[in-house]
């Protein structure tokens, strides 16, 4: 049965199987890249692959049960991706994957800091080890092509910064804060005070300790809550990374209560994973293994919610490709520390996040998978009216926008510069 869907399915590239008999079978264009040749071990591996490739391959994957005789697990995944093609669901299997949707994402309250446990309270010195030196566990932005992790993760969250409009005195919200980068970091910026919640209990001790060595504990406040128990009006609302784990069928119930949140003239910025082909279904594999309850919407999804909230989009952005150069980066540091990282986990979890990322990695290249970033606020008016002032922000505030001065690369931008910023992109009518 495996045979016979890798001879309709491989077109591009070369993949040779070695079968648990030792047989061998080769299939696409001989020579081609890209080029991997897998030993299947086991006899029940080949059916089971051939029944369900999207948990089965990553099982085998971590089992040692499938091994690379040539090339990488990236360049296997490369050459699978490079041959997928994507369908529009029709009919029973449409109604299907709804109905799958709607069962496995009820992320109750409970259900939600059990989710988030199971993945953020595994040990920080693994995250540590392979992420920014802030530790931004979400899409870089990549201001500029050159740009390492630490300068692509310092852009990202001066992109943001420039959306959100910080003044002083604000009121902050970071829904989802990781163990507090972002909220930190926003802090420092502007004179505000900013509250970050988190579900991991991990992260909030990370956090909170993070907070007093930079003696911001008196304006940054780091909380274990649910955003549905969180108490406003806040002036600012953020939320990176968190999104993924809301759930569909309580989309309608975010967005209603990030209006309730916001104040009359509040803006709020929503970084999240989306895709492009539509709704559909979160990978069994990954759903299992590494992000139980998780999913990354399609726009159509989101949409409505937003609409019957009662918010405005005041900006809508798509980032492509940008959380695949992320998602390479990590693999390579996560690589580089492997030894390190088997220390901690052992063997089997290294199979697991190596599959993880690499996957990851190939559904941003091929799979339509991309970031978006919206805009949103109570008031239409409250934004200015072109995108001049975002532009504008990010060239005095950001490094990366043609700064001649080196040493601010590596420094704080002054305080001062942001406020001129802030009083130029005034839209007019005396606010902000």
């Amino acid at each position: 049965m495996l045979d016979a869907r890798l001879r309709q399915f491989i077109k591009h590239g070369s993949l040779e199987i070695i079968w648990p008999d030792g047989r061998r079978a080769r299939y696409g264009q001989k020579g081609a890249v890209p080029r991997a040749v897998v030993r299947l071990l086991g006899r029940l591996t080949p059916l089971k692959l051939a029944f369900y490739p999207d948990l089965f391959l990553g099982e085998a994957y971590m089992e040692g049960l499938l091994r690379l005789e040539q090339g990488s697990l990236w360049d296997l995944m490369d050459l699978l991706a490079r041959n997928v093609s994507v369908r529009p669901d029709q009919g029973f299997t449409r109604l299907a994957r709804f109905t799958l949707n709607r069962l496995v994402q009820r992320n109750s309250r409970r259900s939600s800091r059990r989710n988030a446990a199971h993945h953020y309270d595994l040990s920080y010195e693994l995250y540590r080890l392979f992420l920014d030196q802030d530790l931004q566990y979400s899409c870089a932005y990549f201001a500029r092509p050159d740009l390492d992790l630490e300068a692509a993760q310092r852009a990202k969250k001066d992109h943001l910064a420039a959306k959100l409009q910080l003044r002083p005195g604000h009121r902050v919200l970071d829904i989802g804060c990781g163990w507090g980068g972002l909220a930190l970091s926003l802090a420092k910026a502007e004179e505000v005070e900013v509250v970050g919640i988190t579900l991991s209990r991990q992260q909030l001790e990370v956090a909170r300790q993070r907070a007093v060595k930079a003696g911001l504990s008196d304006r940054v406040r780091f909380e274990l809550q649910d955003f549905r128990d969180v108490q406003g009006p806040f002036d600012r609302i953020v939320s990176v990374g968190m999104f993924e784990h809301v759930g569909a069928p309580h989309y309608a119930d975010f967005f209603l209560r990030v209006r309730e949140l916001l104040s009359p003239s509040g803006i709020a910025v929503l970084h999240s994973i989306g895709r492009m082909h539509g709704a559909s279904t979160t990978s069994h594999w990954i759903r299992k293994y590494i992000f139980p309850g998780g999913y990354a919407p399609a726009l159509s999804q989101v949409l409505p919610s937003v609409e019957r909230s009662g918010l405005w989009i005041t900006d809508l952005e798509i980032l492509r490709l940008h959380y695949a150069r992320t998602l390479a980066l990590w693999r390579e540091r996560f690589f580089d520390q492997r030894d390190a990282i088997k220390k901690l986990h052992g063997e089997r979890f290294c199979r697991m996040w190596e599959f993880y990322l690499v996957t990851s990695e190939m559904s941003f290249r091929y799979g339509g998978f991309m970031v978006f970033q919206m805009q949103l606020a109570a008031d239409g008016g409250v934004v200015p009216l072109t995108r001049d002032y975002l532009f504008e922000a990010e060239r005095q505030i950001s490094p990366f926008y043609g700064f001649s001065d080196i040493d601010r690369l590596a420094g704080e931008t002054p305080k001062r510069v942001r406020r001129d910023v802030h009083a130029k992109s005034n839209d007019g009518r005396g606010r902000q």
